[in-house]
């Protein structure tokens, strides 16, 4: 199965709509609803933040359904990538030793860690109820998007 491929103008949107905005709850709001509206074949868009007292990722700012509001750190998609700070981008999560499902109708998955000082305070997390939807080329893409966070403002 083809999709259209990843909008390569989507960074340089990202990046407009963050300038000069020093809240990341905000920025991560707007960030989720740009993709999830950018994207076909996406059924959820969002962030999972690091909770430091509880060794988890916590729900953040996303679209798409309600949401498991919190993931062990190194279990499931998300978490493994949180426990990894690696991109797991995932064709049949079905096939993911470990999946969590929060939705049934997701399909395939993409997780991007955050990091700032060389420390995983989060994730981006993209659901899809298409097989194999996220190429590698939108998770280099994706990877733009979430880089014009400015993670180290602790100002939420």
């Amino acid at each position: 199965m083809s999709f259209e491929p990843t909008d390569p103008a989507l960074p340089a949107q990202a990046r407009a709509l963050v300038a000069g905005e020093p809240n990341r709850i905000a920025n991560m709001a707007n960030i989720a609803a740009l993709v999830f509206h950018a994207l076909d074949q996406v059924n959820w868009v969002g962030f999972y933040l690091r909770d430091e007292t509880r060794g988890e990722l916590v729900l953040g700012p996303f679209q798409g359904k309600p949401a498991c509001l919190r993931i062990p750190w190194g279990r499931g998609v998300c978490g493994t990538a949180a426990a990894t700070a690696r991109v797991q981008r995932i064709a049949d999560v079905h096939a993911f030793e470990g999946h969590i499902a929060c939705d049934p109708d997701s399909r395939s998955e993409l997780v991007i860690p955050l990091i700032t000082g060389g420390r995983v305070v989060g994730v981006f997390d993209l659901d899809s109820p298409m097989p194999d939807r996220f190429s590698d080329a939108d998770a280099t893409l994706l990877q733009q998007v979430v880089d014009a966070l400015d993670l180290g403002d602790e100002t939420v």
